[in-house]
């Protein structure tokens, strides 16, 4: 279970306070602290307080992002994970290699999706590329049909294609933030790829039984403060997800 940690406006962005990064670190440690205290098996940092978002980080985005993983990293007792939004695996992979984490998450790995920030294409070549260079043990969690987007073709032609271009594992997800994904959407995705299968948005607690067939969840709205995206991760709210994902694995047991 990968919790997220939806950090606030970075410097430079439409709607940074100004305060720099003082406010934004201390919030993501604290984020961090309170996924670590739940049981969550690991965290992934995104500037989700960026919108509206650029296809691709700029450059004070990424010089921002990789002083905040790095940061965390320095101190974190699970495994890190970074994506950068839009859509930007390159700028994922090289943060994350840089920086001391484990995995990235790249929403548009290969095909095409229709986004409200335009048409973006796969960088699957570029992001593995990258990988190589710089001898990273970083795994790329690769979203079919990611959230946020009109896709062309089926779920199965997607994720087989995806499987392709060399991600380590697939994400599902439903429409939008918060939105579930279909359990059968699981199943298609596993079977044409071969490949772990992440569910990537709408899991909670009373939810997470809908999903055996999951390799893993990626969990944010769900614990916040409140079921708010913007709102702190709650420990009591990790904890009764991870309770939750312990009893659907002993059910398959």
């Amino acid at each position: 279970m990968i919790g997220v940690i939806h950090l606030p406006p970075l410097p430079g962005a439409p709607l940074d306070s100004g305060g720099g990064l003082p406010g934004v670190l201390a919030r993501a440690r604290a984020d961090l602290a309170s996924l670590e205290a739940g049981g969550a098996d690991g965290a992934i940092v995104e500037n989700f307080g960026d919108a509206p978002f650029r296809k691709k980080a700029d450059p004070t985005t990424i010089a921002a992002l990789a002083i905040v993983v790095r940061e965390l990293a320095r101190s974190a007792r699970i495994p890190l994970g970074v994506n950068v939004l839009r859509s930007d695996g390159v700028a994922a992979m090289a943060i994350a290699s840089l920086a001391g984490a484990s995995f990235i998450r790249v929403n548009v790995f290969s095909g095409v999706a229709f986004t409200d920030q335009g048409v973006i294409e796969g960088e699957a070549r570029d992001v593995l590329d990258l990988r190589r260079r710089l001898r990273a043990e970083v795994a790329v969690l690769a979203d079919v049909h990611v959230k946020h987007a009109v896709h062309l073709g089926d779920l199965g032609a997607a994720a087989r294609d995806a499987a392709r271009n060399g991600p380590d594992a697939l994400i599902v997800t439903g429409g939008g933030t918060g939105d579930p994904a279909l359990p059968a959407d699981v199943h298609v995705a596993k079977a044409a790829s071969g490949l772990p299968v992440f569910v990537g948005s709408g899991v909670g607690p009373a939810t997470v039984a809908r999903f055996p067939d999951a390799d893993g969840f990626i969990v944010g709205t769900a614990l916040k403060v409140g079921g708010k995206v913007g709102n702190a991760v709650e420990e009591g709210q990790v904890r009764a997800l991870v309770q939750a994902r312990d009893g659907l694995l002993q059910g398959e047991g």
